[in-house]
């Protein structure tokens, strides 16, 4: 092979992610998908679904409410529409919503990711999946890893960013107590302790649902987890300055605490962060109603007429 062409070869593999696939097995990826389709099948919420080919990615997009589609839901690590229901029941009731599986995290979309935190990549599908559903603009909302692939996100079909408990900006804070129950459920996985350790993502006093304990005893089970995503570059940060932008933690939340998540999100995106009284990590689940008021209030700045913004 010429040289040159094996530079070629070379930069292009660098410049490119390696997919490998999160599931252990097919049977694996079969019960996951399995769970999920139950899931959403039994949800009493009008919806319909529909899956987009992107390149070398597959992403799966629930469609739910009424009216046009307002508002879309990109979840976190590990999470997915099917198990963000009582979020999307929140939405739902107040616009149009598209919930988003992303490709590479348990769910119904496509099972390969990079090996490296490579947000970009993330965004680059969503930004692809939108087009090809020839989405109306909407305001997003990501939570975790799901803020971070909307910070470097560039969709002209997003009017406006709702970040809860966003990744891409601080590392996440893990004391002993998290790390070794993570490890534990990553290790040897039982229903005991998955609860135990989702502890650590709630109020104190909140008991951790039901449904998303019973959903991450399954990914420990049937799938390859992935670690928080580093922060973002500085140059994706400045990129959202000045746009239609919220974001918010829970009062109680332990991997991003708003005292230290605060001055940041300040520093990096020139805004305040809005604190969720009664909630830790999983804020959605805890207090959906709060989260939509978030929504809601985005959309009232973005709709108000120049010069008249709230």
């Amino acid at each position: 092979m010429p040289g040159s062409l094996v530079g070629v070869v070379l930069r292009r593999l660098r410049s490119e992610p390696v997919l490998r696939t999160l599931y252990r097995s097919k049977s694996d990826r079969e019960v996951v998908a399995r769970w999920c389709r139950s899931r959403l099948d039994a949800w009493e919420v009008p919806h319909q679904c529909e899956t987009v080919d992107v390149g070398d990615a597959r992403v799966h997009l629930t469609f739910a409410g009424s009216g046009p589609f307002r508002v879309l839901f990109v979840p976190g690590t590990n999470f997915n529409a099917a198990s963000s229901l009582t979020l999307a029941d929140s939405l739902a009731r107040r616009w149009g919503v598209i919930l988003v599986d992303l490709p590479g995290q348990p769910g119904l979309g496509s099972g390969e990711r990079p090996r490296a935190a490579h947000r970009e990549w993330y965004a680059v599908k969503l930004a692809e999946a939108l087009a090809a559903v020839d989405a109306e603009p909407v305001v997003a909302l990501g939570h975790s890893l799901g803020g971070a692939v909307l910070l470097a996100c560039d969709s002209d079909r997003i009017a406006g960013r709702v970040l809860l408990a966003p990744a891409g900006i601080v590392p996440l804070h893990v004391d002993v107590r998290m790390m070794t129950s993570s490890l534990q459920w990553l290790l040897a996985p039982t229903l005991e302790r998955t609860e135990s350790m989702l502890d650590g993502f709630t109020a104190p006093g909140t008991a951790p649902p039901a449904a998303i304990a019973r959903w991450l005893y399954l990914v420990a089970s049937h799938c390859r987890s992935t670690l928080a995503p580093p922060p973002l570059p500085e140059e994706t940060l400045r990129r959202r300055l000045g746009s239609p932008l919220i974001v918010a933690a829970g009062a109680h939340d332990r991997f991003l605490p708003p005292g230290r998540l605060g001055p940041m999100v300040r520093e990096k995106l020139g805004t305040d962060l809005e604190v969720i009284d009664g909630a830790g990590h999983l804020a959605g689940d805890e207090q959906p109603e709060a989260v939509a008021d978030l929504i809601g209030l985005l959309m009232d700045r973005i709709d108000a007429p120049a010069g008249h913004a709230t």
